[in-house]
């Protein structure tokens, strides 16, 4: 298995490379959203250059989204519509099921190869992964076992990783438990939101599975069984992860801020009203302060100070009487029904002030 470090670049690695297959490899393509539609587009770019051809895309059945709450394809189905491939879009692949019959019939059909799945968001049978000759390849945002599950990118973040990357993952029965036949790391930046790291991903994977399907049976033949000892889980995110307990310090914070945006959002309550925090400084040197946390220290045109917990990487003063906390450099904010402000507007504004207190939701 090869693990490397690059920059995202989704044309081929050999210049020279030529599939020394006759006939076109027949991919299968399941995925629903934006992380899936970059792989996605890249191998249409490249059906001709990698000999395959996509004869099916699966994705998620459309959504209500928007203020409309109108029914919306997924950013996958947008782009198989776009280049006039056929769309499949069941709600199962259960054989207790009708409709699961039919859907797995219906796959058989297309006679796969390969299907490639990148954040579909349906559970796929043993009897659906067996379908394709070469069987199901996922692109998952993690260097597995590492984060496992859901939400890897999130999930990195706020544990304060300093790299992660994408794993092309054999799929078995399990919960992202398969053979690993490519890895690919990448650093994570003192500025990299989940947003930010999203798309560094999804770039990430589509050069990968590139890769891989440049020569699959060499990458299959040497796969890698993941180490189960050394896995953890990436639990799906939930709204109430977003509120800030002050009492945490100014670096788990900082990360939770970084690691929730955009969604759900790290939010706090100024006087009952929520207020969310959309932007920090890191903490590289924060001042110890003895304020309770939660407490505005000071209003700055360049960054809000915060007190927050204990900082066990800050130096604090043995002699003092009072226990002394980190500070959270805040640059932007939003308070609720209102723009987003940064620290300079609320400076020349009077929506807080030196001493404002803030706190978790009172129930």
């Amino acid at each position: 298995m090869t693990t490397l470090a690059c920059t995202p670049d989704v044309s081929l690695n050999n210049d020279n490379f030529k599939p020394t297959r006759t006939e076109p490899l027949k991919v299968v393509f399941a995925g629903t959203p934006e992380f899936a539609a970059v792989s996605l587009e890249a191998l249409i770019k490249q059906q001709q250059a990698l000999n395959i051809s996509i004869v099916a895309v699966y994705s998620q059945p459309d959504r209500k989204a928007g203020r409309g709450q109108k029914l919306a394809a997924s950013a996958v189905k947008q782009v198989a519509l776009a280049h006039d491939i056929a769309v499949e879009q069941p709600e199962t692949f259960k054989k207790s099921s009708i409709e699961g019959v039919i859907a797995r019939q219906t796959l058989q059909d297309y006679q796969p190869d390969v299907m490639i799945v990148a954040a579909y968001g349906l559970i796929l049978p043993v009897g659906v992964l067996n379908t394709p000759t070469y069987g199901c390849l996922n692109i998952h945002a993690s260097l597995l076992p590492r984060w496992r599950g859901a939400a890897p990118i999130h999930r990195a973040l706020l544990a304060g990783d300093s790299e992660t990357g994408v794993t092309i993952m054999q799929m078995n029965k399990g919960l992202d438990t398969g053979d690993m036949l490519y890895k690919v790391s990448a650093s994570i930046e003192s500025d990299d939101t989940a947003a930010s790291l999203h798309d560094k991903m999804a770039e990430l994977g589509a050069t990968a599975i590139i890769t891989v399907l440049q020569d699959l049976p060499h990458y299959q033949a040497q796969a890698i069984v993941q180490d189960d000892s050394q896995a953890n889980y990436a639990e799906k995110l939930v709204k109430n992860e977003g509120e800030i307990d002050w009492t945490q310090s100014a670096t788990v914070i900082e990360r939770q801020i970084r690691g929730l945006t955009p969604w759900p959002g790290a939010y706090t309550f100024l006087a009952g009203q929520r207020v969310k925090i959309l932007a920090s400084l890191p903490v590289n040197a924060s001042q110890p302060t003895d304020k309770q946390a939660g407490t505005v220290i000071s209003v700055g045109r360049k960054a809000i100070l915060v007190a927050c917990g204990k900082d066990n990487n800050i130096d604090t003063d043995v002699n003092s009487e009072k226990p002394q906390a980190s500070t959270l450099a805040v640059t932007q904010l939003q308070f609720a029904g209102s723009k987003p402000v940064s620290a300079e507007q609320i400076c020349h504004g009077n929506q807080l002030n030196d001493g404002d207190q803030f706190s978790k939701e009172t129930k």
